[in-house]
């Protein structure tokens, strides 16, 4: 696998035009495409953490003590910990209608989520993506955006000064990249599932389930938010709301 890696970082080099090149560059994004399908479950949580803080950079964060920040707190009390993950909350003050959670404990929820929802249905969105974390769908989105960082290096690895100059932005678009990932169908519904049970665990009104797919359904469709762009929400409340009965 390795020999596969690496020749096909020199033959992308090699394809293009004759000019000077950085092997050490080229030899470095060969092992770190074999190693993007490697990665432990430590490497996969300091990873995201970096990306956490660089979205936390990119983002204006609600003060703690806000109206958004005291309502978020309110909805996620007594919730620190979820099946051995350890949780950090915060708000992005976005007209998204979004919430992301990461292998290291981060969840993020955008202001705009919280302008459209219930508490409920809020809930059972932090459940869904946390769902997304624990079944390990966003450590194949870090495996994917990892791999594509590396393809970048031996770009520039070529002397391509557009790519060296992306690489230099790794961070920033590496973790858009986990942020803004799309899941299969089978993963929406994995989450789903784990969101229904995520709500039992904590007590929370399961109608906060399909409450929430039915309204990103009759808000957006399937266009307009990171959310109600997987796949059908409403056929997924459906599903849901079966789980439940």
């Amino acid at each position: 696998m390795k020999q596969l890696a690496l020749v096909a970082a020199l033959a992308a080099c090699l394809a293009a035009p004759a000019q000077a090149f950085n092997l050490n560059s080229v030899l470095s994004a060969g092992t770190d495409l074999v190693k993007s399908a490697t990665l432990s479950d430590g490497e996969v949580k300091a990873m995201a953490s970096d990306a956490s803080k660089s979205m936390d950079k990119q983002n204006k964060v609600a003060a703690a003590g806000s109206a958004y920040g005291t309502r978020l707190n309110k909805i996620v009390k007594g919730l620190g910990n979820e099946d051995g993950l350890q949780l950090n909350f915060k708000v992005y003050q976005s007209k998204e209608v979004n919430a992301f959670a990461m292998a290291d404990g981060t969840v993020r929820v955008y202001s705009g989520l919280l302008d459209k929802m219930t508490d409920d249905e809020v809930r059972y969105v932090i459940g869904h993506e946390i769902g997304h974390v624990k079944l390990g769908h966003t450590k194949k989105a870090i495996q994917v955006a990892y791999a594509a960082s590396a393809a970048r290096k031996a770009a520039a690895g070529s002397g391509n000064n557009i790519a060296a100059s992306l690489s230099e932005s790794e961070l920033g678009d590496f973790a858009e990249q986990i942020v803004h990932a799309q899941f299969s169908q089978s993963q929406e519904s994995d989450a789903d599932a784990y969101a229904v049970e995520f709500l039992k665990r904590h007590n929370y009104n399961l109608q906060g389930a399909p409450a929430a797919l039915r309204k990103l359904a009759a808000l957006f469709g399937n266009e307009g938010s990171v959310l109600a762009s997987h796949p059908a929400p409403g056929d997924r409340a459906d599903k849901v709301e079966k789980l439940i009965k």
